[in-house]
């Protein structure tokens, strides 16, 4: 019998699963479309594999098992799956159309809905990937002031320019490279100490985990406003999240552009440019940019409905509120378990547990973890992003989940002997990003 959501006594059964990986071997490379989705992220002999269906915050892998699902599609799911207004929008524009020989009045509607909450907005455009806003971000920059070089913090997706301070780095031309550096988060001395005269951008995640220290996005903001350099918001996870109109709201600072894609359009693909409209209109003539699928109408029609829900419902007031408290008793616990070596930290939105015993891998203590979560109907990868859909009782249940596994990472902490308790491949590191100003990584 499948597992559910419960104190199961047995993990859950993955023989369909396994199945399916087996035909993927040799013909799917890395067996997955998105990396966070794919084997290697997860306990490798006990997690699943492959889901089938969601509804809320609930999900169902091909052998039937049931999870309360902590990451939401890798973010997009803001609301939660199979979201009623959302999916209602959808079947609406499905009956007139997916994609049009002309453009759809929905981009002009939802333009204007987005200059309405994301302060600098005076231009909008549309696409698929958040990578597709990120790089055309950067090529705005340099189009704009005639300079090449990039600094950049956080992560940005594929695109040569951002992937070429990764260790998978292989294809990219030594002259792309060469044109992109990195800066750590808080240490304002290290942007300063790299931007030049050819310094073309600095873009960065505006939060991820950490909060900033000593005014750093203002001051950051200053330091490229002097250099005239501009400033570039990746807010594919605190735009709606962290307010309505992003980390620019929150923080109640303007970018010359920013990013936009998950949560917008609650797991519809679609990605926003937001900024100045003296640095937007190039796109009408000098820096190309277009996409048959950009204006398509489904994705319109589901950003529509998701913002209308996400202002409506308050939905960042929710997620800081169940989130903060998740986060609050989590840390509790873990004190409380005498393992001061895990930590939950973030915003409410999205936290993390972070692993660091000085003694112990912290990917396999994480695997151990994650493998005793997934046995309870826990899908989880490290992180909880909450959606509108997780629920009180979600919440309650989670804790009840942790406190049943935590004494199992415990006992073997305390045996030495985390390898004895694991039941299959622990978890990979995605890549190895730089962190070091201005460095490149060893190949």
């Amino acid at each position: 019998m499948a597992n559910k959501v419960d104190l199961n006594s047995n993990y859950p059964d993955i023989t369909e699963s396994n199945k399916l990986y087996d035909r993927a071997t040799g013909l799917i490379p890395a067996y997955t479309q998105t990396l966070a989705k794919g084997p290697a992220q997860y306990i490798n002999g006990v997690a699943p594999k492959y889901l089938t269906r969601g509804k809320r915050s609930h999900v169902w892998d091909v052998d039937g098992n049931e999870y309360i699902d902590y990451n939401m599609g890798i973010g997009p799911l803001s609301l939660g799956y199979a979201y009623d207004k959302v999916d209602e929008a959808i079947i609406e524009q499905l009956k007139d159309g997916i994609t049009f020989s002309m453009m759809h009045p929905l981009e002009v509607e939802i333009a204007e809905m987005l200059r309405d909450l994301i302060p600098n907005a005076e231009s909008v455009r549309y696409s698929k990937s958040g990578c597709d806003a990120a790089s055309v971000s950067v090529r705005l920059a340099r189009a704009f002031t005639g300079r090449n070089k990039v600094l950049c913090c956080g992560y940005h997706g594929w695109h040569d320019w951002y992937i070429s301070v990764t260790d998978r780095n292989k294809g990219i031309p030594q002259a792309v490279q060469n044109y992109t550096f990195t800066f750590n988060y808080n240490d304002i001395q290290s942007v300063e100490d790299s931007l030049d005269e050819d310094t073309a951008c600095v873009i960065l995640e505006p939060v991820v985990f950490e909060e900033p220290k000593n005014d750093f996005l203002n001051k950051l903001q200053d330091l490229c406003k002097r250099n005239g350099t501009l400033l570039i918001f990746d807010e594919m996870w605190t735009g709606f999240r962290l307010a309505l109109g992003g980390a620019q709201e929150y923080f109640n600072i303007k970018p010359d552009l920013a990013c936009y894609s998950k949560a917008v359009a609650n797991g519809m693909p679609i990605s926003i440019i937001t900024g100045r409209k003296d640095i937007m209109q190039l796109l009408d003539k000098d820096v190309f940019f277009f996409t048959t699928f950009g204006g398509e109408a489904l994705s319109l029609a589901a950003v529509k409905a998701t913002v209308t829900e996400l202002k409506e419902k308050n939905v960042p007031q929710y997620m800081n509120k169940l989130g903060g408290y998740l986060k609050e008793e989590l840390n509790k616990m873990f004190i409380s378990f005498d393992l001061p070596y895990l930590s939950c930290i973030g915003y409410p939105y999205r936290t993390m547990v972070t692993f660091n015993h000085p003694d112990f891998n912290g990917l396999e203590m994480k695997s151990l973890l994650q493998q005793e979560l997934f046995k309870r109907g826990i899908l989880w990868s490290g992180f909880h992003t909450i959606s509108y859909s997780h629920s009180d009782a979600d919440i309650e249940y989670t804790l009840k989940a942790y406190r049943d596994a935590l004494p199992i990472l415990k006992k073997a902490l305390d045996e030495k002997n985390i390898g004895k308790y694991l039941k299959g491949i622990p978890v990979e590191p995605v890549f190895r990003k730089t962190s070091n100003f201005n460095t490149k990584p060893k190949i």
